[in-house]
């Protein structure tokens, strides 16, 4: 997609959501006032127009990366990339998400009552992966990556306060299982991210970034379930020779 400093906002974001979040970091008004150009918003907020368009065009090309063969990845470097990628995102994304539905269940709740359930369901969501990513950074990464230097200096590694590593494993599953289920049930309430027809933009971009914040969270998992807690147990077993 070309985008031009005579590109109407509201235009913009409509056909592609991802636009919002540049918007919405300089403050610009995508939602009420999307019937200006982007070279308008910026005389008036006395932004730089080239600077907005390279940040607009970042944004809607950030989603073409090629194929990725995290199999052949070492743990610790797989580690790296969840946390800078994935956590990271979910850190960045929450907060943005959070005002959005507000002010939808706020402005549509009375008769999309749907909009309460999602705000909630979202809100637990916020809550429980905040505290699930912390459990990762703070104990379950960190003994991965103990392990690997264990391996590379041919030493035992220390045992951890936890037992094995399959314990915390254990749990990143089911917190994994909780947040997919919940997922599900805000991608039920939503009609598959779904708008009704007479959706403003903040309706219709609050729902577009809830999808790509499920699709995230897909991979995200994936990453951890099916590639890099397995490398973990296999290291273990492969020190301790269980």
């Amino acid at each position: 997609m070309n985008i031009t400093a005579q590109a109407m906002i509201g235009e913009l974001v409509a056909k592609d959501y991802r636009t919002a979040t540049v918007f919405k970091k300089h403050k610009i008004d995508f939602c009420c006032n999307g019937g200006r150009s982007i070279a308008e918003a910026c005389e008036k907020k006395k932004i730089d127009s080239q600077t907005l368009l390279t940040q607009l065009q970042e944004a809607v090309q950030s989603g073409n990366s090629e194929r990725i063969d995290f199999q052949t990845w070492p743990a610790d470097l797989l580690i790296d990339y969840i946390e800078k990628k994935h956590h990271r995102y979910v850190e960045e994304r929450i907060p943005i998400l959070k005002e959005f539905l507000q002010k939808v269940a706020t402005v549509h709740g009375h008769h999309r009552t749907e909009l309460l359930e999602v705000r909630a369901e979202f809100d637990a969501a916020s809550a429980a992966l905040a505290a699930h990513m912390k459990k990762e950074e703070i104990i379950l990464f960190p003994y991965i990556k103990k392990m690997l230097q264990a391996k590379s200096a041919n030493k035992a590694p220390q045992l951890p306060p936890f037992g094995s590593v399959e314990n915390p494993i254990k749990m990143m599953h089911q917190e994994h299982d909780t947040e997919g289920e919940r997922f599900r049930k805000i991608e039920q309430l939503t009609n598959d991210y779904q708008p009704p027809e007479e959706a403003c933009n903040t309706y219709r971009v609050s729902y577009a970034m809830l999808k790509e914040f499920q699709d995230d969270l897909h991979q995200h998992i994936h990453l951890e379930n099916n590639i890099l807690f397995p490398k973990a147990i296999a290291l273990e077993a492969e020190l301790t020779g269980c």
